[in-house]
């Protein structure tokens, strides 16, 4: 009886994987109401959004290049209209996890969304 109930529940989660069950989630209108205000930033963010607005200097090399939206977090768009730029973490010694993603014109984005955690999540940047 173990067996067969193992059976049935790694069937089960080979499946759930094949098919995409618990994968990358579209975007819901649950998800617009994430939101953080740009003063709620941290020091670095406020900064490297001001310099989205002013068109740069960036930085890092990536900054300003095509996000591809591949978590499906944010809403969908055509390839090419996100944009990410990085957010300083003192101390790290790489780009760290904070990025600043902006959809539309470069200097004139028409939502931008800041994520701590690489992506794992995004809130809305509001006035």
């Amino acid at each position: 009886m173990v067996k067969v109930l193992l059976k049935l529940v790694l069937t089960g989660l080979l499946l759930a994987g094949f098919i995409g069950i618990g994968s990358a989630r579209e975007w819901s209108s649950t998800d617009a109401q994430a939101s953080i205000a740009q003063s709620s930033l941290p020091a670095q963010g406020i900064e490297t959004y001001a310099r989205i607005h002013q068109g740069g200097p960036f930085p890092y090399e990536k900054d300003g290049t095509v996000f591809g939206n591949r978590e499906r977090l944010l809403p969908a768009q055509k390839r090419g209209y996100y944009r990410e730029y990085t957010v300083k973490t003192p101390g790290a010694k790489n780009r760290g996890q904070r990025r600043i993603v902006c959809g539309g014109p470069a200097k004139a984005p028409d939502a931008c969304y800041y994520t701590a955690d690489h992506y794992a999540s995004f809130r809305k940047i509001v006035p």
